[in-house]
């Protein structure tokens, strides 16, 4: 993953960042699980997708690839309208 060498300081800093991107995953994760309403499941999802979004930028960071930033950039936009209609849906409730 990192091309053998581990002492630079960017890739340190690349497996600190996806350290912590892991460890919100996994609280976004749980959160989907014991949710009590739907909001909050909306929350917890759209906070996935700011993490899948990190976890791009900083792999593109890493591995110097500038086409894994126009994935991130599709990915925000779709995130956002994904959010966006999820409340759109709830806030109608079952009419």
């Amino acid at each position: 993953m990192f091309s053998g060498e581990i002492s630079t300081p960017i890739a340190v800093a690349v497996a600190i960042a996806l350290f912590f991107l892991f460890l919100a995953l996994v609280a976004a994760l749980v959160r989907i699980v014991r949710a009590d309403n739907p909001f909050d499941r909306v929350v917890a999802l759209d906070l996935i997708g700011g993490v899948c979004l990190c976890s791009l930028v900083v792999f593109a960071i890493r591995f110097g690839q500038p086409v894994l930033l126009d994935s991130a950039f599709a990915l925000a936009v779709m995130s956002y309208l994904g959010t966006v209609a999820f409340a759109r849906y709830l806030e109608k409730g079952d009419d």
